[in-house]
């Protein structure tokens, strides 16, 4: 990148964001992906991942498509980049098709700079229309390791994004991510292929933190990578029989925002009233309350009008708060992605922050169990299948390309089956290929007037709002007076002069008032069968679908449970190893370390152990236990030297001698 361009974007940086300079990696990624290289950037949450994509967009000609499975994180940078004079977009599914078309034709002609979309929206036939007459400055990837099928977040959708590669193959890509693992971080760059038009051996498998080519060829990608350590953030695993009362204790001893995550939907609203009965201003988030309350107690939440936020899983992603000091974990997650995303969330103002995991004896089987739930016997499956069939009364050899809606609670009372093993039965058939298994499938609201058009003219006692959301709906839509009809709220309020909590809020009330009957938007599962209907026995569930996926999960929740349990390596460590960085040192600060430094150990005695033990380990050679009394220290430093240093994987005890570990 030249002088000219670099400040350029430093102009950029400092005319839209207030910013003097990049930090971290930010600069590196920017240069790379102006410099038309595909880019993988690895950067831990709070790392600033939007100014590496947000500043090179607008330093270049064309579109910029952001692709990212976050809602919320579309409305807020949309937002946020329009106020500062940005052409954003997004694409949703509170927009009608014709606001849809619109957009994409803004962007063709260079009304856009960003344009944000979700993945499952690249499949549709409209978007690739539009998308191949848009000059694409570059493709960003957010989340990017929902496209791997060994990540914890696996998203099906995300591997319609190598097709966009064949729609614009001069775009270069730029995936981002905050939890990748070693194995992932490989899969990511294979699923978008990276290095595929211009093969070079020696870049295809990065090892280091910017992978650059051999001499005499071009490179083809660059991967980039900012440590996963956050020094404000203090990791506390809690063994405690009473989850509540240490709950209700942390939270008094630890002032400021929190986000409490726990499992189920139940026990959201259960918890929130719990503290609020102690006195701690709390609310609940789930994905079974409405939008618009989700919306109105996550602005609450952010303007601190309430001090503890708890949720499930649903809560968090895209949510920019940077001052929760705490979020604690009452249950485990399934990972330690999962964790280290969520626990991610503390402290992104860089100030001291503390991430809490609860645990006691039964999260164990807990975790265990979800293995089960995940991936039931493939003879469950095949009955799901065959009850699926029964269900919608699809006949044998019939079905395909049927789409119906799903109503997973009425399948289970029919069938006697739970939703928890119905859902995962019904993803693994859908990665099999015998169906299409939309979870999150949207349906707009609706109304219909039960006065007639007349009696509507001669209705008295309407508010001046009410008045003018009804003006608003006869303009824009017909045959409501004779049937359902389906509305867009975000198009009715922007009409009205009105938000969409308040348009929702008027039509709820006109329908209380028989004026008319309103159906909220919202999200019911549907089922596309992609093969006609087989017999039950007949169907194939692959490995790469079943066994092997099964066998990553396991391991996942094996790392969940050694992270709880292993309370002699620093909880810091344990993390950063597990996404692949070895060179770390202990946080001083995390429950393990804070017990470690109340030993009967002095640090100085403990440091001549460690020091005498690796001199004398130091020629790579296998050395017998009892060659260590030989050191003139305490048996109590050594020990605990050697106890520590296997612990971190420094040395290894094998056949009764010590050797260091390679590597090391």
């Amino acid at each position: 990148m030249s002088e000219n361009t670099f400040s350029k974007i430093q102009n950029i940086l400092q005319t839209y964001w207030g910013y003097e300079d990049f930090r971290g990696i930010q600069r590196e990624i920017i240069e790379s992906i102006m410099d038309g290289h595909d880019t993988l950037g690895l950067m831990p949450t709070g790392g600033g991942k939007s100014i590496t994509f947000q500043v090179p967009a607008l330093a270049q000609h064309g579109v910029c498509v952001v692709i990212t499975p976050l809602i919320a994180l579309m409305k807020d940078q949309v937002e946020h980049l329009r106020r500062h004079g940005v052409q954003a977009a997004a694409i949703n599914s509170s927009m009608s098709r014709e606001e849809i078309i619109v957009t994409l034709e803004n962007a063709v002609f260079g009304g856009v700079k960003l344009l944000y979309v979700s993945p499952e929206r690249l499949s549709s036939e409209l978007f690739q229309k539009k998308l191949s007459h848009m000059h694409v400055s570059f493709i960003t990837v957010d989340e990017a390791h929902c496209i791997s099928q060994w990540g914890y977040d696996f998203r099906p959708s995300y591997l319609e994004i190598s097709k966009l590669r064949k729609l614009k193959p001069d775009a270069p890509v730029l995936a981002l991510t905050a939890t990748a693992t070693p194995e992932v971080i490989e899969d990511i760059q294979r699923q978008l292929t990276f290095n595929a038009q211009h093969p070079s051996p020696s870049t295809q498998h990065p090892t280091s933190n910017t992978q650059h080519p051999s001499p005499n060829t071009q490179p083809t990608f660059n991967v980039f990578r900012m440590s996963y350590e956050r020094k404000n953030l203090a990791y506390i695993v809690r063994q405690t029989p009473d989850k509540e009362q240490q709950l209700l204790h942390i939270l008094n001893q630890v002032e400021g925002c929190a986000i409490v995550y726990v499992r189920s939907r139940r026990k959201t609203k259960q918890i929130a009233e719990l503290l609020e009965k102690n006195g701690i201003s709390a609310l609940y988030y789930n994905a079974g309350l409405d939008s618009t309350v989700r919306d109105e107690r996550q602005q609450q939440w952010q303007q601190n009008e309430k001090r503890v936020m708890v949720a499930t899983n649903a809560f968090g992603m895209g949510i920019d708060k940077p001052d929760v000091r705490l979020v604690v974990h009452m249950d485990c997650p399934d990972s330690l992605e999962a964790y280290f995303q969520e626990a991610g969330r503390a402290g992104r103002d860089g100030q001291k922050s503390y991430a809490v995991l609860l645990f006691n004896g039964h999260d164990k089987a807990k975790l265990s169990k979800r293995v089960a739930d995940n991936f039931p016997d493939k003879e469950y499956i095949r009955e799901v299948y065959e009850h699926l069939a029964y269900f919608f009364q699809i006949a044998m050899g019939d079905g395909y390309n049927v789409t119906r809606e799903f109503d997973i609670d009425l399948f289970c009372r029919t069938f006697k089956h739970f939703p928890i093993q119905v859902d995962s039965a019904l993803k693994i058939l859908s990665r099999s290929g015998y169906l299409d298994y939309d979870e999150n499938n949207d349906n707009s609201a609706r109304i219909h007037f039960l006065l007639n058009r007349h009696q509507l003219d001669h209705l008295e006692n309407l508010s001046i709002n009410e008045d003018k959301v009804i003006t608003t709906l006869l303009r824009n839509y017909g045959g409501m007076f004779s049937d359902f009809e389906y509305i867009n709220e975000m198009l009715i309020a922007r009409q009205s002069d009105l938000t969409q909590q308040q348009v929702y809020m008027i039509l709820k009330n006109l329908s209380q008032r028989r004026i008319l009957h309103f159906i909220p938007h919202r999200k019911v599962p549907s089922i596309t069968y992609l093969r006609s209907r087989e017999e039950k026995d007949r169907l194939v569930i692959p490995a790469f679908v079943y066994e092997d996926r099964k066998a990553e999960f396991q391991k996942r929740v094996k790392s969940v449970i050694e992270y709880a349990t292993n309370d002699n390596v620093c909880r810091s460590r344990q993390l950063l190893r597990y996404f692949g960085e070895t060179n770390t040192s202990d946080c001083n600060q995390c429950d393990v370390c804070l017990s470690h430094n109340g030993e009967l150990v002095t640090k100085d005695g403990f440091t001549a152990a460690r020091e005498s033990i690796l001199k004398l380990l130091g020629d790579h050679k296998p050395h017998h236990i009892t060659e260590i009394s030989g050191i003139p220290l305490s048996t109590d430093d050594i020990d605990a030297a050697l106890k520590r240093m296997m612990n971190e994987e420094e040395i290894v005890f094998a056949d009764g001698c010590l050797m260091l570990k390679a590597g090391n």
